[in-house]
């Protein structure tokens, strides 16, 4: 089945050698050589205003950078979110641009169904990639995978996400040669399948 693929390269520093950056455009080339559609937000090439108020989150003017944010998540049928793990989560600016872009009014409705706000972004599924200096292990035993287990449950499942699924990519730095193309490898895979 074809998808619809929106990648997010939540890497904040455009710097080529970023590994964030090649995670990404491995996912890229997999789900392009797997018959499906793609495109892809660099957070490094954007320019965006952060939110300062709840009046300006809840009913704010989105600046033309976010609806173009909005049309993408919006066309998405599936999404990958990429990032470094920077002081035990996403980079600041990540989480600029996501309160920006997941609004009342486009992710959810503050209308009730029942208990809960109404889901605006539904039956779109998710792979978050994260890379970090500590062994992946650590992170996601010891520390709960906190980052990861918020952007799942209290972000994307929140707004209609169904399936969320996570890779986390430990001792970055000292990755080369065979273990650095095997996660390339691996994203290309993932791309492919859409997963």
């Amino acid at each position: 089945m074809t998808e619809q693929i929106l990648i997010i390269d939540g890497h904040p520093d455009p710097a080529p050698e970023r590994f964030v950056h090649a995670l990404a455009d491995a996912y890229r080339d997999g789900a392009a050589s797997g018959q499906h559609e793609v495109m892809m937000l660099r957070l490094a090439d954007l320019e965006f205003p952060l939110l300062r108020t709840q009046a300006d989150y809840q009913n704010g003017d989105p600046s033309q950078t976010i609806r173009r944010c909005q049309g993408l998540v919006d066309w998405a049928t599936h999404v990958v979110i990429l990032y470094p793990l920077w002081l035990g989560s996403m980079p600041a600016m990540l989480k600029a641009l996501l309160e920006q872009v997941l609004r009342p009014g486009f992710a959810f409705s503050a209308r009730k169904l029942g208990r809960w706000p109404v889901k605006l972004q539904s039956g779109k599924s998710a792979r978050i990639v994260v890379t970090m200096g500590m062994p992946g292990w650590l992170y996601r035993w010891y520390f709960r995978a906190h980052s990861v287990r918020s952007l799942q449950r209290n972000i994307l499942h929140f707004i209609g996400f169904r399936r969320v699924r996570a890779t986390l990519i430990g001792n970055v730095a000292g990755l080369a040669g065979e273990a650095r193309q095997g996660y390339l490898k691996k994203m290309r895979e993932l791309g492919k399948r859409a997963r």
